[in-house]
């Protein structure tokens, strides 16, 4: 920095430049870069800073608005204002950085003459059901504003609306293909994932409302408990840590039974048909998908209905069982032309929770039948009627009705008398069943314990499902269009990705990988406004990061993370 003297209408004034040091044939002169003109302190040491900042910095550092940096302040009137949520938003961004989502964003949702761009505001969508999951209405008007996000993407919150978020969903929604393809290959690059297994699981998720302008959405079974609204269909493909491959939605009343080949397809058309193993629960192992996976050369890992293991009574009784871990037991049965293998599975845990269930619905039918037995003797009492009670008292036991004979006899005078009795042979079988599972797979080069630890991977799909419907909020759906619901799980998708990357940095961490209490730990870090009075009558406001705690601190470099120091405040 260099002082100028000129004198004008009789005042001597001082003006500033910028100079550097170059070598010339007459030897070390200094060269004129900028005339900076009058500047206050504050301006002089902006400059200053700027030209000894680091090198990549320098010229961003010029043009930023710098306070000094020592100030008389009136301690007495310094003041906190503005607290916002900061680490949730932060960390999320860092993620979508690290995924490289947000230079693809920016790529394939370029601008055009939208006044907020379009990869921005798919940025507010993803952001905020990460962090704090609601309704794009009570993103707009509340979340938004009272969080971290409009400093850290340069949005004012004026101008996030619920209209413009709906357009940001129709515009994100035609990106889903590509999505999923670039998620895929670079989940795999960073954390090293083999697609070797993938798991597939259905859910269900219902709407609030008619949805009378959603084709798809229809009453079937929900695993919401909630029969009385409509819902749509959710097939999930995972891999075996819980990273998801894709996704399909699929019409409310449909069966699971009848998506496995649409799921399929769409997944090797997508990604190729490699040898991969396709790992379902029961409810998908019927025999149709059974002979379409056949047919195809695909290998699976299946589970089987209940009433398959009595087929294989024989090899229960039978006491050579393999242990995989305390309370395991493992055998293999090759099926009788040896394509196929069966895995009988015999848990403890499993066992005592079922013989619970059991004696527990037996104790309710015992009851309910001793008591209309009494009332037959005090009452005169029709065999249709008798005969429907007890229909309905089985249903509501089911898991013991099979334990219970019920006769029914006709008195003189026309109405009924009821007897009953206890089946021994289905008490016996319960006792040697309780806790069994059998599983079915035509890799036939494993060994039992591998098969059996490959198949209790499905617990990560299922895990993905209460992460959807929990902690990011996915049901209930308050989209009334098709096409905007499908959008709305996409963002569930895209947040739910950035979850498990979380995890991954966490497992790479040592930090375990269940990213749930990190991510709450993170959560509690505040963005504030400093106020400075000045000795000038100047105020300076600097919005801050919060000091993390010690814990937190701790969290964030085992993670490599490193929190701002100070935030640009959004100019309004």
């Amino acid at each position: 920095m260099r002082k100028h003297y000129r004198t004008v209408d009789g005042t001597r004034k001082a003006y500033w430049s910028l100079v550097e040091s170059v070598r010339t044939e007459r030897g070390p002169r200094q060269r004129v870069v900028a005339y900076l003109g009058e500047l206050d302190e504050a301006g002089r040491l902006g400059v200053k800073r700027a030209a000894e900042g680091n090198p990549p910095h320098r010229q961003r550092l010029l043009f930023d608005d710098v306070e000094p940096e020592w100030v008389e302040v009136d301690a007495s009137r310094v003041r906190v204002e503005n607290t916002q949520e900061f680490g949730g938003s932060w960390l999320g961004l860092e993620l979508m950085h690290e995924l490289g989502l947000v230079d693809f964003l920016q790529e394939h949702l370029p601008s055009g003459h939208e006044e907020i761009p379009w990869w921005l505001m798919a940025q507010v969508l993803v952001l905020a059901r990460f962090a704090h999951p609601s309704s794009e209405l009570h993103i707009a008007e509340h979340d938004y504003e009272h969080s971290a996000l409009k400093d850290l993407l340069g949005i004012p919150a004026e101008k996030v609306n619920d209209d413009r978020l709906y357009r940001a969903l129709d515009e994100v929604l035609p990106l889903k293909e590509g999505l999923e393809k670039f998620l895929k290959e670079r989940l795999g690059t960073l954390f090293d994932i083999p697609y070797d297994l993938l798991l597939y699981d259905v859910t269900s998720t219902y709407f609030e409302g008619e949805a009378k302008a959603n084709l798809l959405a229809q009453r079937g079974y929900s695993r919401d408990h909630r029969p009385d609204c409509k819902q749509v269909c959710i097939g999930l493909v995972v891999t075996r840590q819980g990273l998801p491959l894709g996704y399909e939605i699929f019409a409310g009343n449909r069966s699971d039974t009848t998506t496995l080949t649409d799921i399929i397809d769409t997944m090797e058309a997508r990604y190729g048909k490699a040898d991969r193993i396709w790992v379902m629960d029961r409810g998908l192992a019927s025999e149709d998908n059974l002979e379409y996976l056949q047919e195809g050369k695909r290998r699976y890992i299946l589970g089987t209905p209940r009433e398959m293991l009595k087929q294989f009574e024989a090899q229960l009784l039978d006491k050579s069982w393999d242990q995989v871990h305390e309370g395991l037991e493992v055998k293999r049965c090759p099926s009788p032309d040896g394509t196929e293998t069966y895995i009988l599975c015999r848990s403890t845990a499993r066992r005592e929770k079922e013989k619970a269930i059991h004696e527990r619905f037996a104790k309710r039918l015992r009851e309910g039948l001793e008591k209309m037995q009494r009332n037959c003797q005090k009452r005169k009492v029709k065999p249709m009627v008798l005969a429907e009670r007890v229909g309905r008292l089985k249903e509501r036991n089911g898991r013991a009705a099979g334990l219970f004979d019920v006769e029914f006899t006709i008195g003189e005078n026309g109405y009924a008398q009821m007897t009953w009795s206890e089946r021994k042979e289905w008490a016996q079988w319960a006792e040697l069943s309780e806790g069994c599972y059998l599983l079915r797979t035509n890799v036939n080069d494993w060994s039992a314990e591998d098969l059996w630890q490959a198949y209790i991977q499905l617990t990560q799909a299922e895990t993905a499902f209460r992460i959807h419907k929990s902690d990011l909020e996915l049901r209930p759906v308050w989209h009334q269009k098709e096409e905007r619901v499908r959008a709305h799980i996409l963002v569930c998708f895209l947040a739910y990705v950035l979850w498990k990357t979380l995890g991954q940095l966490c497992k790479r961490a040592g930090l375990g990988d269940e990213p749930r209490k990190v991510l709450e730990e993170i959560k509690q870090i505040q963005a504030v406004d400093v106020v400075l009075p000045t000795r000038t009558g100047r105020v300076i406001r600097k919005r801050c990061v919060t000091r993390p705690t010690q814990p937190q601190a701790i969290l964030l470099d085992r993670l490599g993370l490193k929190l701002p120091r100070k935030i640009k405040m959004m100019k309004m």
